[in-house]
């Protein structure tokens, strides 16, 4: 089949003709596409630094508020799989339409969520219907452009994937303190709304399938759901529940794992899969799902820890956290235009390993981590991690979806993205029962040498009390207090440090992994070949 034949019901996005123009009414679909997924994953992250205001908000209790989080990255990790199969049998011009249109009411509904109930449904809603933008752009980007646009295509959607959530407390932080928290959500209506218009006159790259309806696997799409939904659940509450002894946990690991087999199952014996996982047998895709697995560790593991960081160690409030994490955001935006112009001069895998030795750099610089940090200490590795992470992700889109046939990619786009989620997930995990057990054990080493044979400690007490005791207190007691106070804050600064390093290692290692890809040669035609 020619890569630049598009046959109507069989749902092939047609390549980009031979003269390797644009059509302006695809690339203002495009563009709109681009806007909804921006909105789709800013929503993963905008939340995050105004939970509290949302928390008081809704008078909801600490282990509830979670859920506002865990209910849409739940939602949205089942849809980013299943789009490319959904688009397949209904187009994507009605995928993105729907799910623009079901995103913008589903964040309306948000905004009048009166309790926590209501509004842990309405998150859910929101990220599971949202996720059905975000494959569907990178899916777009590799079928309707030729090669030749890509130096510009791909670094505007890796600005996007990157940017969104890690800008997303700057302007969730702002949003919660100039207005209410209402309007972190209430921000998505009139962009909402032009998505959706847009999407629904312009987008035209593919036709629905319909008859492909008859054959969509019911049990499939169910053991999808249960795996990758307890998944995320044992992910993110396993450490707040103490892992395996908390029942909830263990009966989410056994519901996911036996999930896992159904759903693998039914993937390679149904004739209709509900997603296509043949594309792992590209070793590009393989190898560029798996760094996409690596940087969703990186990017939403450090747009955790620098909150946690900023918050507990140094008492910011989200406005603060915001404006001291948007450097990463504007080294991104520089970075993009420059990574677009090296993908077309560099071989990706160097490109990779830049980005990679940038990211680790980065937090190398960390490990020295000390609870008197804050803007300008953090300005540098900050630069490191914006600069890196684009140098990466452009690469890694090429690498895993730039030689993929046009009939595979937008199922691989799926797994692709998803990929990235489940890294952040697994990396979130990791960290949070990292920092729990090292500040444990670093707690533990430091009170050793906090005790009454140690000079140095009690000449310390002895003087904090004396200032509490000048201010009729009880001086004693309070200096007790201060000091047990100063050994945890020291005890998590050395878990940050512990957590920065392990990180520095796993991005070495991936300098490894890079030599063990081939560089990608693209085929002709904009989809990026025939099959």
């Amino acid at each position: 089949m020619s890569a630049t034949t598009a046959i109507p019901g069989k749902g092939i996005a047609p390549a980009a003709p031979a003269t390797e123009t644009m059509d302006p009414k695809r690339l203002i679909a495009f563009l709109a596409m681009v806007l909804g997924m921006f909105m789709a994953i800013l929503d993963i992250q905008v939340v995050s630094a105004s939970l509290s205001e949302i928390q008081a908000g809704l008078s909801a209790g600490t282990d509830e508020i979670a859920w506002v989080q865990t209910a849409y990255l739940i939602a949205e990790v089942i849809m980013i799989p299943l789009s490319g199969t959904l688009a397949r049998i209904v187009s994507t011009r009605y995928l993105f339409t729907i799910s623009a249109a079901g995103f913008t009411l589903a964040s309306v509904l948000c905004a009048t969520a009166t309790n926590i109930e209501q509004m842990i449904v309405y998150r859910a809603l929101q990220g599971f219907i949202g996720g059905g933008m975000i494959p569907s752009v990178f899916a777009a980007a590799f079928t309707i452009f030729p090669p030749s646009k890509r130096s510009i295509v791909n670094p505007l959607i890796g600005l996007i994937a990157t940017l969104a959530p890690t800008i997303g407390p700057t302007i969730g932080g702002y949003l919660s303190h100039a207005f209410s928290w209402h309007w972190l959500f209430l921000i998505n209506l009139v962009p909402g709304v032009i998505v959706t218009i847009v999407a629904w006159n312009f987008i035209d790259f593919d036709k629905p399938e319909w008859s492909l309806m008859k054959k969509f696997d019911w049990w499939g799409l169910a053991s999808m759901a249960i795996f990758l939904g307890a998944l995320e659940y044992v992910l993110e509450e396993g450490n707040g529940n103490d892992w395996f002894n908390d029942e909830y946990i263990v009966i989410g690991a056994i519901a996911s794992a036996t999930g896992a087999l159904v759903f693998f199952w039914r993937a390679f014996n149904v004739e209709f899969p509900v997603v296509d996982l043949k594309a792992f047998s590209d070793r590009n895709f393989a190898f560029g799902s798996m760094f996409s697995f690596i940087m969703g560790i990186g990017l939403y593991g450090l747009t955790y820890l620098y909150p946690v960081y900023l918050g507990h160690i140094r008492g910011y409030d989200s406005l603060m956290i915001g404006q001291t994490m948007f450097v990463s955001g504007l080294a991104m935006f520089f970075t993009a235009p420059v990574a677009g112009i090296l993908s077309n001069k560099l071989d990706p895998r160097v490109m990779m390993s830049i980005g990679f030795i940038s990211f680790g750099a980065g937090t190398y610089i960390m490990t020295g981590i000390t609870a008197d940090w804050d803007f300008y200490e953090l300005f540098i590795p900050q630069i490191l991690r914006g600069f890196g992470l684009m140098m990466c992700m452009v690469p890694i889109n090429n690498v895993a979806l730039g030689t993929l046939p046009p009939a595979r990619i937008r199922n691989a786009s799926g797994l692709y993205n998803l990929t990235r989620n489940l890294g952040g997930a697994v990396g979130l995990a990791v960290i949070n029962t990292v920092l729990t057990t090292r500040q444990d054990v670093h707690y533990m080493q430091l009170r050793e040498h906090v005790d009454w044979g140690s000079p140095q400690a009690v000449e310390q007490m002895n003087n904090m009390a004396a200032n509490y005791t000048a201010h009729g207190l009880d001086g004693a007691t309070a200096a007790i207090r201060q000091m047990v106070n100063l050994v945890e804050r020291q005890a998590m600064v050395m878990a940050f440090s512990d957590v920065f390093m392990l990180l520095t290692v796993l991005f070495a290692g991936m300098l490894l992994c890079v030599t063990m890809i081939r560089r990608p040669q693209p085929r002709t035609g904009g989809g990026g070949g025939g099959h």
